[in-house]
């Protein structure tokens, strides 16, 4: 992503993830992929990061391998968890001592989990014709700081080009389908994506590897000169699955054109054509939204705009337009990253209520409307590192509020690399008997329970009528395991390759 996100202030705070050098299959503090300003490694963390290295140390030399190895395998992956709940306490993540030292036991459970079907609602990668030289800030920083290569490949961060999107999305994860996206900026050229390159992708992927394995969204931008032109546009010549758009108008920064989902003058004229096309053999009509997910200090970085960004404005537009879904990225969790003891500190002294996503959780019984959605990008990833206790709640409070055939999974993958340890610590994840009790929140289950099923990918998959009613490959396709993309996936690893457990984007010094 683009160095000149964060201020010169901010960047001399910061360093860039991949100088992590003990590459342990969970990340121990939260990387940023550019948006924002990442905090510190807290204590806590500091603890499960020398607590994790001290068990995997001890269960390399009982399976004799170096310790590198060892945490590149499925058994270093539950120790990653035994430490998290060791240290934050809860049992949060459902892992036991004996899959840390037993290959076949971690064998026997990745059968078992081998046939989810995984659809990744948030993707992204970087488009190499980028014409602002000074997005390679960052490159500058990490080839003179932690990656002397970079230099030698010009600066084009390929961290976070296609190929390795691809890399990291399908031969190091069990990701089977996703959706790519994109950004808006007030300035299109800055925009990581075009729609056309978008759909571009799209087609040559599925082309070559012979199934559905990727859809594509295109950008909206309300407001601004001619967006109605590019809907026109999109629904004609690029067909897109679904719609996405950024309510704060500019992701990083306040935007002229903030917009609200229920303005019926500005938006409705667009839900009006979304139905219409869908209505004429087009795609279902769906709008992905982000919200929350703003910087610590957004009151004042988005002062006039971060209003915006709240879940005030889905009740009416959801009520007005039941044809409509929209689907919520980072299911509006407001920005806590920087105080996660106080959010969770929050949640318990409210009696169970977290700002934003509680907002997002109760307009289904509030409103009587069944078409809203929580995607939990980011939000989970980064709540699982900073506060397991607190992403439980997270998870917990969207399945109770919108109901587990509302929650879609995300990663936001390329920006945090290989997506596989997000999938784990989902299949591991439970709000534990106390939470349960206290707050009235459901159980979620093992690796297989109906109520992961359904997060990892049946909701995506009925949102946009791929066939699936249960975890099976699409109908009239070749498996997933058997299509280019799989064939090579499938290479990679009789070849050796292992998961990399490298993280890209930047990370707050000490």
């Amino acid at each position: 992503m683009g160095g000149t996100w964060l201020s010169e202030r901010e960047l001399a705070l910061v360093d860039g993830a991949e100088k992590l050098n003990l590459d342990l299959p969970i990340p121990t503090q939260i990387v940023s992929n550019g948006e924002y300003l990442p905090p510190s490694q807290s204590g806590i963390q500091k603890k499960v990061e020398a607590l994790t290295v001290e068990m995997a140390d001890k269960n390399a030399k009982h399976l004799n391998m170096s310790r590198r190895q060892y945490l590149q395998t499925s058994c270093g992956m539950a120790t990653a968890f035994l430490a998290m709940n060791q240290i934050y306490g809860g049992g949060v993540f459902q892992v036991s001592e004996a899959e840390a030292r037993d290959p076949e036991m971690m064998m026997e459970r990745t059968a078992r989990v081998e046939g989810q079907f995984i659809f990744d609602d948030q993707t992204h990668f970087l488009r190499d014709d980028f014409p602002h030289e000074a997005i390679l800030g960052l490159g500058e920083f990490a080839a003179e700081h932690w990656n002397p290569k970079l230099k030698e490949e010009g600066l084009s961060l390929t961290r976070y080009k296609f190929e390795n999107y691809i890399a990291e999305l399908w031969y190091r994860s069990d990701t089977k389908m996703a959706l790519l996206s994109g950004a808006p900026f007030d300035d299109p050229t800055w925009w990581l994506l075009h729609n056309d390159q978008i759909v571009a992708a799209r087609d040559m992927v599925n082309d070559f590897a012979g199934t559905t394995r990727m859809l594509g969204h295109t950008v909206i931008t309300p407001g601004q000169d001619g967006w109605m032109d590019e809907v026109d546009r999109a629904i004609e010549v690029l067909k897109p699955d679904s719609w996405k758009s950024y309510t704060i108008g500019d992701p990083l920064s306040p935007s002229k054109y903030p917009w609200r989902l229920d303005d019926e003058k500005l938006m409705y004229p667009f839900y009006e054509k979304a139905v219409k096309a869908y209505k004429n053999g087009g795609p279902k009509p769906t709008i992905c939204v982000h919200k929350g997910l703003l910087p610590p200090d957004y009151e004042v970085s988005f002062k006039g705009v971060w209003q915006y960004a709240t879940a005030d404005d889905i009740p009416k537009a959801a009520q007005d337009w039941p044809e409509m879904n929209f689907v919520i990225y980072h299911s509006a969790l407001r920005p806590f990253l920087e105080l996660p003891d106080q959010a969770w500190n929050e949640f318990e002294e409210s009696g169970g209520y977290i700002k934003w996503a509680s907002d997002l959780a109760e307009i289904p019984e509030k409103y009587g409307v069944t078409n809203v959605y929580g995607e939990i990008g980011s939000t989970f990833a980064n709540s699982a590192v900073a506060h397991p206790r607190f992403c439980a709640a997270f998870i917990g409070t969207l399945v109770k509020g919108l109901g587990a055939d509302h929650v879609v999974w995300g990663s936001d993958t390329v920006w945090y690399g290989s997506p596989q340890w997000q999938i784990e610590a989902m299949r591991r994840l439970e709000v534990p008997e106390d939470m349960q009790k206290k707050y009235g929140l459901p159980a979620l289950g093992g690796e297989n329970s109906l109520t992961k099923q359904a997060i990892f990918g049946l909701n995506s998959a009925r949102l946009y009528e791929l066939g699936l009613n249960e975890a099976k490959n699409l109908p009239d396709m070749p498996s997933f395991s058997e299509d280019k993309i799989g064939q090579l996936a499938e290479r990679f690893r009789e070849e050796g390759g292992q998961p990399s457990n490298k993280r890209y984007g930047l990370i707050r010094t000490s």
